[in-house]
């Protein structure tokens, strides 16, 4: 009897776990969500979702912290540019465009320079430990030099919104995978 009971209760907990199998989402549909927030071209929200899949593969960077930092950036408008003089989805600088030996106004350029640029912070400030993350944020925003001589995020208030910004829009497409 006792085994006739644990056998119907494993086929229940078997059978009810089934029932309520959680469906994994892909990369792409996350992003592809995000981006479908801010333009309804199917085109455009294709094109975006594709190049970040491409510049994150290519550097080895996860694409939902590019979504997050283009989302801050430039609400993914390709048109995008800033007062300071910020250009595209990245919102590249026309100095670091050049640095990085991009052009920023060519959209799959200015993705993957700002991927790049992304991953050069990364890089960085991966030594600074539970901080690395924040720091090269930051650092995306304000420049490496502010956030070395700051000893971590600058005191500028534009900075710290950003980093708040980008880590409340990364953690929440994190919990959609």
């Amino acid at each position: 009897m006792k085994k006739f009971f644990v056998t119907l209760l494993l086929a229940v907990t078997f059978f009810s776990f089934n029932l309520n199998k959680v469906q994994a989402v892909e990369p792409y549909d996350v992003i592809y969500g995000e981006v479908s927030a801010y333009t309804q071209n199917v085109k455009e929200i294709s094109w975006i979702s594709m190049a970040i899949l491409h510049a994150a593969d290519t550097y080895q960077v996860d694409p939902l912290l590019i979504t997050a930092i283009m989302e801050s950036e430039s609400a993914f408008n390709f048109k995008a540019v800033s007062v300071a003089g910020a250009i595209g989805l990245m919102q590249l600088m026309p100095e670091t465009a050049r640095e990085i030996g991009v052009n920023p106004y060519n959209p799959l350029q200015n993705v993957m320079g700002g991927t790049i640029n992304l991953k050069n912070m990364l890089n960085r400030f991966s030594v600074y430990g539970e901080n690395a993350l924040t720091y090269a944020i930051a650092a995306y925003n304000a420049g490496p030099g502010a956030v070395i001589s700051a000893g971590g995020i600058p005191r500028f208030s534009e900075t710290r919104h950003y980093v708040v910004k980008v880590m409340n829009n990364y953690q929440r497409l994190l919990r959609m995978l």
